[in-house]
């Protein structure tokens, strides 16, 4: 039998409503009794998939065969101000967990895929020998300062995201006595001598700047700019060119910059436009003007130009406004060129300005790609005088390509090619064997919802496909549509794969969002339900074998699902799941808690919103019916979705599902991770073979071959 959590109920009043929490005892992280239900729970999972041992190492091996585990990322070359070029780049051996951050002279020859270092290379922080002698290690900040002689990083090392921050001497690998602990991951230089960062309050929210001035103690630091307001969130960082500081504070809807001079690190920052609800902006420096994306006049964003010394809204002049079903994402300033990240029905593209002699902007062009189904993105270069930026493309059959764009005529060099090497059984890897297409869903009320499909050419689509549909839908966030290494595992097993671009993501504009956020949060599980159902309907898998994915906001859309129609899905799995919302969002000392408001509504303080969260919490509204199989992954020092939330989750299911004695309902923690999961590489490897693992046992009737 599946560990017993005993009832202990504890009444909560909420608005004239009364709930009795059989369960919220687990939520008590420090005692010994938590611990060890986890740990039951653990035991428990491991022997129901102990059957699966083979097939988890049979997928470990899968993505060990095809990773090229001895690489080299494609050297950047960064010219430091008033110093030195160098090439910087990122190395990984076989056998070593963690990646090693190096760089070579710029007259260094060219730098190419390597098994071993070239003779000048300078390690810069080999992540390995840093996290030897801890079970978890997570960079966070990771900055070389303006003149390449000093180097800024912070550590995780248990998962809980509050970070340690290093300063050293590049050449000589000298620790500097500037050393500042538990802070939260960002943080920028200015100049050669300042260092920016944040400090958290106790809902761990980056609420206040401080400064450092190198070589003097951190409890001299000053304080630069503090946000009072709980929905906001504070964030530093340079410009391209290191002239200036760019401080943003934001909600979910709202936000507010300010620029800090490098010429005088020691003023006060000065803000660009003020703050008002509901209007986003975002700035980049470009030159002796400021670009601007906002959404003041058109809910998908516009591009406009201000003066360096802009304090108001009323300083800015649109220079493009997004179309119908367009939506700005992110703007990037070079000398001669600007760089406009945008998408258009769903998919995202890249925008070029040519910059007049005044710094002004020319008609733009759209970068062609060809490809009917990808994703694209611009890097945010670190170079302002350049001609060159670099671009990476990616679909659900092309692995991910590093491209170099010229910026005056649009042309495409690939530089690299993430290679997938040929599997010993399963021979090479060809795009062409598979197929990717994009299906339109018809949601309730009459809304297409798109859906992101790859398969291999020889699934037949006559229902009897094993499929799993994964789903997110929250926070504007876009979930791409690019190539896995690890999903080649279900595809060459005859699996069909599957996205569905529900409202409350990014995918279709600011709109797609709205409908999927507060009050509209129906909207994202009703779409998600239009997906499966669609997908059943024209053949790609029955619900008897149609597994559902998502983790974190999307683990609460697992949850809702999984409530709302158990009859179309065959397994769920809930990877660090939101699924205790309603508890959540009620207690803003919390992490997290007042800054997601914008988000999903405040239940503390309106009625309303209390009523149409408590509908469709997933914890909240489990009851006697068959549910699919369930496996719940969570992290016990996860600090955004806290393991109590699963843990519950499966007591509450495993009390009240019609078919929990047949042990379906499963949950398995890991002690020593984060939101993230595990962070070495081989581990993260493990982890996903054990998930994958258990999906093709729920759909797949008899252990998969190749197709």
């Amino acid at each position: 039998m599946p560990p017993p959590a005993v009832e202990r109920p504890q009444l909560r009043r909420h608005h004239g409503d009364e709930v009795s929490d059989p369960y919220e005892w687990l939520r008590n992280k420090d005692s010994s009794e938590v611990r060890s239900h986890l740990e039951a729970e653990n035991a428990w999972t491991a022997a129901q998939t102990e059957h699966l041992a083979e097939l988890r190492q049979e997928i470990f091996d899968d993505i060990r065969h095809r990773t090229r585990q001895t690489d080299l990322s494609v050297p950047e070359l960064v010219h430091h101000v008033g110093g030195k070029g160098y090439w910087y780049y990122v190395r990984t051996v076989e056998g070593q967990s963690y990646p090693i951050y190096c760089r070579a002279p710029a007259s260094s020859a060219e730098l190419r895929d390597i098994s071993s270092p070239p003779a000048d290379e300078q390690i810069l922080l080999d992540v390995n020998l840093a996290a030897r002698d801890h079970d978890f290690y997570q960079l966070g900040v990771f900055a070389i300062s303006p003149d390449g002689t000093r180097l800024a990083y912070s550590a995780d090392i248990h998962g809980d995201e509050r970070y340690d921050l290093s300063l050293i001497e590049v050449d000589t690998g000298r620790q500097l006595d500037d050393s500042i602990r538990e802070i939260p991951a960002g943080g920028s230089w200015l100049g050669n001598d300042y260092f920016f960062y944040h400090r958290i309050d106790e809902s761990w929210r980056p609420h206040q700047l401080w400064r450092h001035h190198l070589g003097t103690p951190s409890g001299t630091d000053q304080l630069v700019l503090t946000e009072s307001d709980e929905r906001f969130w504070l964030n530093a960082d340079d410009s391209r060119d290191s002239s200036w500081l760019v401080v943003t504070s934001g909600s979910k809807i709202t936000s507010e910059c300010w620029l800090l001079s490098a010429s005088t690190p020691e003023a006060k920052p000065r803000s660009i436009a003020g703050r008002q609800q509901g209007v986003e902006y975002d700035v980049e420096v470009a030159g002796e003007r400021l670009l601007i994306l906002h959404n003041a006049a058109n809910p998908d964003f516009e591009l406009a130009e201000a003066p360096l010394d802009s304090s108001s809204p009323s300083d800015w002049r649109t220079l493009s406004s997004a179309a119908d079903g367009e939506r700005f994402e992110q703007v990037d300033a070079y000398a001669s060129h600007v760089v406009l990240s945008q998408r258009r029905g769903g998919l995202s593209e890249i925008q070029v300005f040519p910059r007049d002699d005044s710094g002004g902007l020319l008609p733009g062009m759209i970068v062609e790609f060809g490809d009917s189904l990808h994703e694209v993105s611009a890097h945010s270069g670190a170079n302002y005088d350049t001609d060159t930026v670099r671009v990476t493309f990616s679909s659900l059959v092309t692995p991910r390509q590093v491209l170099e764009l010229r910026l005056d005529s649009g042309n495409l060099t690939v530089l690299k090619q993430t290679p997938v090497l040929d599997h010993p059984r399963h021979g090479p890897y060809r795009s062409s064997d598979y197929v990717q297409r994009r299906v339109w869903a018809q949601a309730p009320d009459g809304t297409h919802v798109p859906v992101s499909v790859v398969h291999h050419k020889d699934v037949a689509l006559d229902g009897s496909a094993p499929c799993v549909l994964y789903g997110y839908g929250s926070y504007e966030m876009s979930i791409p549509p690019v190539f896995s290494i690890a999903r080649l595992s279900l595809l060459q097993r005859g699996v069909v794969y599957a996205i569905a671009h529900v409202r409350g993501g990014g995918e279709m504009g600011r709109r797609w969002y709205e409908q999927g956020r507060t009050s509209s949060k129906m909207n994202t599980f009703t779409d998600f339900i239009a997906a499966a159902e669609t997908l059943v309907a024209d053949g790609y898998t029955s619900a008897d074998r149609l597994a559902a994915r998502g983790a974190s906001a999307g683990g609460l859309l697992m949850g809702a699902v999984a409530n709302l129609r158990p009859d179309l899905f065959c397994a769920i799995q809930a990877g660090v799941p939101f699924v205790d919302c309603l508890t959540s969002i009620l207690d803003p000392d919390l992490p997290l808690t007042v800054v997601e408001w914008d988000e999903w509504g405040d239940p503390l303080h309106d009625p309303e919103a209390y009523r149409y969260i408590k509908a469709y919490s997933p914890y909240e509204n489990v009851r006697a019916q068959a549910y699919p199989a369930v496996l719940a992954t969570t992290s016990f020092n996860d600090t955004r979705v806290l393991y109590v939330e699963p843990a519950k989750w499966v007591a509450r299911l495993r009390s009240l599902a019609n078919n929990a004695s047949e042990g379906r309902i499963l949950l398995k923690t890991e002690m020593q991770a984060g939101h993230g999961g595990l962070s070495g590489r081989y581990d993260a490897w493990r982890d996903e073979a054990f998930e994958l693992a258990w999906l093709i046992d729920q759909i797949c009737s008899e252990n998969p071959t190749e197709v």
